[in-house]
């Protein structure tokens, strides 16, 4: 069975970079209170990393969590940080478990950061075998899947500020 095709992708990654922005913006200007869907919302913080090492142990210790590992099987299958050539995109091997984030360069670091992490993370909890995905890579279930991971770690404001850009933008 091959994977459905993959239609909301695009309109997943315009979304999740118009939350990022929010969280940069947030953090450029000390003003962490933002309006969302009529109602005053307070960002949390979200953690940033040095290091393609500081990334490996964030992955390790979520993968560790135990709600994480009671609700996803794939949760048990440890996840290889390695460094990206290039600075368009993160990703996610699923072959070889391994999320890949591009490096430092020229004074930027957008990759190293916990709503990147964990959009790759939720790849990996996929509960479909890698080799004959039946679900679409940025279809709803991965949608759940990434939505409940930042409302659970960054937290819930996170969540309702990813979930209410999503609708936006027409995401399932």
């Amino acid at each position: 069975m091959n994977r459905s095709r993959d239609t909301q992708r695009s309109a997943v990654y315009d979304a999740e970079e118009l939350v990022r922005t929010m969280f940069d913006r947030a953090d450029q200007r000390d003003l962490r209170t933002v309006e969302v869907l009529g109602s005053q919302v307070t960002l949390p913080i979200e953690r940033k990393f040095a290091s393609i090492e500081s990334v490996q142990d964030y992955v390790d210790r979520v993968l560790a969590l135990n709600w994480v590992q009671q609700k996803w099987e794939r949760a048990h299958q440890p996840v290889r940080v390695r460094p990206r050539s290039g600075n368009s995109a993160a990703h996610y091997e699923s072959d070889c478990a391994t999320i890949a984030i591009p490096q430092h360069r020229n004074g930027s670091a957008w990759a190293f950061r916990e709503l990147v992490v964990l959009h790759e993370l939720a790849h990996h909890l996929d509960p479909d075998d890698p080799e004959y995905r039946s679900t679409a890579s940025h279809g709803p279930e991965y949608v759940e899947r990434y939505v409940e991971l930042v409302g659970e770690i960054i937290g819930p404001e996170a969540a309702l500020v990813l979930r209410a850009t999503y609708l936006a933008g027409g995401v399932r």
